[in-house]
């Protein structure tokens, strides 16, 4: 397996600027075939990527939050058919005829739980926002949360597939029955077992923390704080490069971590491998397969527990193959899982939202699997 492509795509990416930093790590049945660190981790003061620089993981929290639910749940701690409200009686969203809705923990974990990134969010005044897990807040996970009881979901649970906020409302349900922080379980039931030694709700090495850069038409700029991000009909936010530093903010499982390249190889690596020590093969294979049957989603790919399955790579404009399992974080991050070829690779880049949204993915995506 030739790593030419890949390496002159990195080079062309940092060479032309469009990329800062970038940890990239291809693994084949086990075994690292690339393992590269490209660009600046800070560019103003010449501070180069290394393999150990820490990143903000934005999304790619979430399936190591799902990770640390699927352990729990193994452990009999709890159920995916739990009713969150078993869990949170402060979450009593409604479906949209007004009527209480019925939201289980398989609703979470799968974005099939009737929120959405924008859903309810008109119907709270200003004042009342829910802060989505990018941008900074002093607010807890219940005075966060709380505020969409009494507010309408996008859809009935389990009628269709929406990118949400489930895996913060997941991480609050993990905190519930853990009986401590998010952090404490991630770490007690994933990040431990796996020496993820990096990968937490804080910067365990201030002087490993890559800088955030912030797309622009002349190229990418210090993240300023807080950056208000858009992409014309496709994605809004807000984000706050210092929010990880802030110790009171809520901790967010779906955005909320930072670490290493090497930390989610340690995650996507287990579960593509069957699992242990976290959950059974049959826990994994579950979470890499088909989770939301056919109600409606993201063209040409369903969703697991983990990330995104690709089913009809055409309609999902991508070079991946079917049963490749895909997702992304928009501090400029993405990863997949070729399981028929044995493949992982993580690529964690400072730049949103080329590394995650832009070009650059697929640009990625193509150049792994020609080399295959």
């Amino acid at each position: 397996m030739s790593m030419d492509r890949v390496n002159a795509l990195l080079d062309q990416v940092t060479a032309s600027g469009r990329i800062t930093g970038a940890v990239v790590l291809i693994f084949r049945d086990g075994v690292p075939v690339l393992e590269r660190a490209v660009g600046y981790q800070d560019r103003e003061a010449g501070v180069p990527v290394s393999l150990d620089t820490i990143f903000r993981y934005a999304s790619v929290t979430k399936p190591i939050v799902a990770a640390t639910a699927l352990a729990m749940v193994e452990r009999g701690l709890f159920s995916l058919d739990d009713a969150v409200v078993d869990h949170l009686p402060w979450f009593r969203p409604l479906n949209p005829d007004g009527t209480p809705a019925d939201v289980r923990v398989r609703h979470l974990i799968t974005h099939t739980s009737g929120l959405a990134y924008d859903a309810g969010l008109e119907q709270l005044p200003a004042d009342r926002a829910v802060n989505q897990g990018l941008s900074d807040t002093s607010l807890s996970l219940r005075e966060n949360f709380s505020r969409l009881s009494g507010t309408r979901l996008a859809f009935r649970p389990g009628d269709q597939w929406a990118y949400s906020t489930a895996i913060d409302v997941l991480g609050a349900v993990i905190e519930q029955v853990h009986g401590a922080s998010l952090e404490d379980a991630v770490v007690q039931h994933v990040a431990a077992p796996l020496q993820m030694k990096d990968a937490r709700f804080h910067v365990t090495d201030l002087s490993r923390l890559a800088v955030a850069y912030a797309d622009s038409p002349d190229g990418p700029v210090r993240m300023p704080d807080p950056w208000h991000a858009r992409e014309e009909g496709r994605f809004e936010a807000y984000f706050s490069p210092s929010r990880i530093l802030n110790a009171r903010a809520f901790q967010s499982g779906g955005a909320g971590m930072a670490g290493t390249a090497r930390d989610v190889m340690r995650l996507l690596e287990t579960v593509r491998t069957g699992g242990e020590p976290l959950f059974s093969r049959e826990m994994a294979a579950a979470g890499l397969s088909n989770r939301i049957g056919d109600v409606p989603g993201n063209p040409g790919q369903r969703f697991g527990y983990f990330g995104a399955i690709i089913t009809d790579p055409l309609a999902a404009m991508t070079a991946l193959p079917a049963g490749a399992v895909q997702w992304g974080g928009v501090y400029g991050n993405t990863w997949f899982i070729l399981p028929d070829q044995g493949v992982t690779v993580v690529s964690l880049t400072n730049n949103a939202l080329e590394g995650c949204n832009g070009a650059y993915p697929e640009e990625l995506r193509v150049a792994v699997c020609e080399s295959l």
